[in-house]
């Protein structure tokens, strides 16, 4: 019988692992979670025209949608912690696909921020697993270049497409992740370990944290003292239930936070960077809102292509090194931008923000969840987006006020 065992372990582990999956394939699973952020970018006055309403209203889907990557990137993390790749992303498809059909069928209102909600939901648990499914920092950069590349192509895609075919179908952008998921089930592997038991009542007080946070830029004085509360009272019910829905061990370990605080950073400044573009190109160039959304491909893909090749080196430099390299690029950018009216310096001032905040997502995503236990690194990647991802709120408000 003891023979028997052995023979069945030993053909067990001679059984090909599941396969990996293709870089490409990486970069269609999360790329286009941009489209959702960026496309609508110049097509708001059509659904304005087809909603009935003015632009700041047919807005909301947008800021919809910034919720709902907020929001779904630690919920579907933690799936993927527990359940594993296979299992999110059924349940990612299923969410990208119905907010999608909701958004291009039912021309409301309503249905344009629920949708766009849903469809965030779904391509957040795409993006997490792609970045899970990362395991090298050249793969990692590529993941992280291909967000990076959407957004800045995104508005002019967006753009075209309504053109072409319909606002419908710029909408419904982000479902091409869809096309990779076969790709991604084939490269599935089991969950790294089997969790605690689910913890509810934290997954609810992260929830409404990360609703008031996303609030926070727009009435500072109401969410702002209500996300204060609830980050303390998500501090309580961690040190009651420190392997609960958020984990002692991700949270109170000072290298993930200082990885996560400083993607937050120039997330920030990325985003309030290309929200001022088009008003300092108009105020210092004379120039319309296309011609500057054409001529800010440039420093934007410049940013998107070098950052894949900037997070595989990353893997040979030391992190303190490339931390401050990231902090440098980061505080200069803004600086250049505010002093300076020459076009070509405030280019090479967006150029570097979007440098630093692709790069710093893939590097410092690798050294988020590397000072975590294995079996809390999905957790670990949900976080560490959340943090990244709620820039997209506060970045755009500080541009607005600034500029």
């Amino acid at each position: 019988m003891d023979h028997l065992h052995r023979s069945a372990v030993a053909h067990h582990r001679s059984q090909p692992g599941p396969d990996r999956v293709a870089t490409p394939w990486l970069a269609l699973l999360a790329g286009p979670l941009s489209y959702g952020i960026a496309a609508p970018a110049l097509v708001l006055d059509d659904l304005a025209e087809v909603l009935g309403t003015g632009e700041q209203a047919a807005a909301a889907g947008v800021t919809a949608f910034g919720w709902g990557i907020a929001l779904g990137t630690p919920l579907l993390a933690a799936m993927l912690a527990r359940r594993g790749v296979r299992a999110v992303l059924t349940v990612a498809t299923a969410l990208l696909a119905a907010g999608t059909l909701l958004l291009v069928l039912i021309p409301s209102l309503p249905a344009l921020v629920a949708g766009a909600a849903v469809q965030a939901l779904g391509s957040a648990g795409l993006t997490v697993t792609a970045m899970k499914l990362a395991d090298s920092p050249r793969r990692m950069g590529v993941a992280a270049a291909s967000l990076a590349v959407v957004g800045a192509t995104g508005p002019l895609t967006g753009a075209l497409v309504a053109d072409m075919i319909s606002w419908q179908a710029a909408l419904a952008l982000p479902l091409l992740a869809a096309l990779a998921v076969p790709a991604a089930r084939r490269g599935a592997t089991p969950p790294d370990a089997v969790p605690a038991s689910f913890d509810p009542l934290g997954m609810v007080v992260v929830a409404m944290l990360v609703t008031a946070a996303v609030v926070v830029p727009h009435r500072p004085l109401v969410a702002g003292p209500a996300a204060l509360a609830l980050l303390l009272l998500l501090v309580a019910r961690m040190r009651v239930r420190p392997d609960g829905f958020l984990p002692a061990a991700v949270a109170g370990n000072g290298r993930f936070l200082a990885a996560s605080a400083l993607a937050f950073a120039l997330g920030v400044v990325n985003f309030a960077l290309l929200y001022a573009a088009p008003e300092l190109l108009r105020e210092h160039a004379g120039w319309d809102g296309t011609r500057s959304g054409v001529v800010l491909l440039a420093p934007y893909l410049f940013g998107g292509f070098c950052s894949a090749f900037l997070v595989a080196a990353s893997g040979r430099a030391p992190r303190r090194v490339v931390a401050a390299a990231l902090l440098v690029a980061g505080a200069a950018a803004p600086l250049l931008a505010a002093v300076t009216t020459a076009v070509p310096l405030l280019l090479l001032a967006m150029a570097l923000a979007s440098l630093a905040a692709a790069t710093g997502q893939g590097v410092l995503a690798l050294h988020a969840t590397g000072v975590v236990p294995a079996s809390h690194r999905a957790e670990a990647l949900g976080l560490f987006n959340l943090a990244y991802l709620l820039s997209v709120a506060f970045g755009p408000a500080i541009a607005v006020t600034l500029w």
